[in-house]
Formats: structure tokens, C-alpha cells, sequence
């Protein structure tokens, strides 16, 4: 059914909450889990690129620090977890890395935003169910 299972993995309690049960259905289908963190380059595009580089690499840190501890609750559930950092818009870079590791599920947290909160500022989960089609398992955050 599915072989390789993507988590992206923002840093907060409610993507762990999605690692949590990724890990867990990983772990049922003896599948692949891969995490994924972006570093989101539009909130930074008007910074001088000497600027960039250093911001960049710190985010990239913050990102890596988040994957050990998805990591961490993947190995406690039992699975392995591949990780990897990238640049870019976040919806975008999770539908294209995807499709770059041949992922049959996406698996995401949601924060159960709204009204117009959500109509306003939208949201990767949901650009990413608008996005792609592949299937999208969508967590609801018990952390909210």
C-alpha cells in the first residue's frame, strides 16, 4: 500500500504529533519514513546575500535540531527515519520532494485553524492537499 511515507517537520509539537503516527503506520506497513524541513526563502528574499548566508546556515541548524528529535520518536517507535533539510516555499518544496523520493503518502499536522485566520493566511497542509495528488494524511493536533 505505502512504501515511503514523507513528514514535514516544522520544529513544532504538532509536526511531532505527525511523526508520531507516521512513524507508527512506517512501522505497521514496514515502509520508508523520510522528514523534511524548509527553510521557507520568501520571508528573507529582501536580506543583502552576506546576511542571507549566515541567516541561512542558522536556519538550517534550527532545522536540523528539529529532525534529531523527530528522529529520536521515530527510533522509539521502532523506525528508521532518513532526514533532510532544503530552501524554499514550504508547500512547494514538500510536493516536489515527494515526488523526488517516489513517496505514496504525505503525512501533516494540522492546527485546526478556522475562519478567517485560515482564509487570510492559508496554510502549507492545505496548499499541499490543494497541490498534489498523492494522498495527504492529515493529523489533527491534539497540542492546540
Amino acid at each position: 500500500m505505502y512504501d515511503r511515507l514523507l513528514v514535514p517537520i516544522d520544529g513544532s509539537p504538532e509536526s511531532l504529533e505527525a511523526v508520531d503516527e507516521a512513524a507508527a503506520l512506517a512501522g505497521a506497513l514496514d515502509a520508508e519514513l523520510t522528514g523534511l524541513y524548509v527553510v521557507d526563502t520568501r520571508d528573507y528574499s529582501t536580506i543583502p546575500e552576506a546576511k542571507w548566508i549566515s541567516l541561512a546556515d542558522e536556519l538550517e541548524r534550527e532545522g536540523e535540531r528539529a529532525l534529531e528529535e523527530a528522529e529520536r520518536r521515530a527510533e522509539a517507535a521502532g523506525v528508521t527515519m532518513t532526514t533532510v533539510v532544503d530552501r524554499g516555499i514550504p508547500h512547494d518544496s514538500i510536493i516536489e520532494y515527494a515526488d523526488e523520493i517516489g513517496a505514496d503518502v504525505i503525512v501533516m499536522s494540522t492546527h485546526g485553524r478556522t475562519g478567517l485566520d485560515r482564509f487570510l493566511l492559508g496554510s502549507v497542509t492545505e496548499k499541499v492537499i490543494r497541490s498534489t495528488e498523492l494522498p495527504v494524511l492529515v493529523i489533527r493536533a491534539q497540542s492546540t
